[in-house]
């Protein structure tokens, strides 16, 4: 397979980790993973919390975050409808499997003193909506029971949508049904660096730096499998 198929993590920064993993745990019972530094990231460390066997939500804390004020409309969207800068998060959502199990979920929710609306019919899902701390936009989701639910062989696309997006018939045709791709077994060589195409933003110079090392070594400096050590 060369496509990806799911999420691993999701990763969300933060000036609150204690906050955020209280908030996880107990409104919505995720379990915590994992708590430690974030290799390669001088001073930055993280947590992960259990969605399912392969999916987590990560938050990170690297000195600075909590210094950093939120502005509603640019750093954060402040609800499930509202602007926010390109690049940012504008909401999460969370999968449950049932109907029954969102309205469970809510019930949770409630139950915590947290407010939340729904579930709403999107046709192809069920959703509710709530808010976390530090001003995180979220939901929850199911397609289960859905009046319209996404399918492998139809597609939600609105014509007038399409075309606001500048999108023609055959662009359309080929977003729908991407060209194949057979992997080389991670043969293929790093691209020489072009400003044109997304890169990491760093200081000028450094991100081709680390082009220019051995991969080898750069896994060498920054890599680590060892868990974190508790007496």
């Amino acid at each position: 397979m060369t496509n990806p198929n799911g999420i691993h993590h999701l990763a969300l920064s933060t000036g609150d980790m204690k906050g955020q993993i209280e908030f996880f745990t107990d409104v919505l019972g995720m379990r915590l993973l994992a708590l430690y530094w974030m290799h390669g990231a001088e001073g930055a460390w993280h947590a992960f919390l259990e969605l399912n066997d392969s999916s987590t939500l990560a938050f990170v804390f690297i000195p600075g975050n909590e210094k950093i004020e939120p502005v509603l409309g640019q750093t954060h969207a402040g609800n499930s409808g509202g602007p926010s800068s390109p690049g940012t998060m504008q909401h999460v959502a969370f999968n449950v499997d049932s109907k029954q199990e969102l309205l469970d979920l809510r019930d949770r929710i409630r139950a915590k003193g947290v407010t939340v609306i729904g579930p709403i019919p999107h046709g192809l899902c069920y959703s509710i909506y709530f808010a976390g701390p530090e001003n995180l936009t979220l939901e929850i989701a199911t397609s289960g029971g859905a009046p319209a639910p996404l399918d492998h062989e139809a597609t939600w696309v609105d014509p007038e949508v399409q075309k606001l997006a500048g999108i023609s018939d055959e662009e359309l045709d080929r977003y729908i049904n991407p060209e194949p791709f057979e992997g080389q077994g991670g043969a293929v060589d790093q691209p020489a660096f072009d400003a044109t195409r997304p890169h990491p933003t760093m200081p000028p110079g450094v991100w081709e730096m680390v082009l220019a090392t051995p991969e080898a070594v750069i896994v060498d400096r920054v890599g680590d499998e060892t868990p974190p050590a508790r007496d």
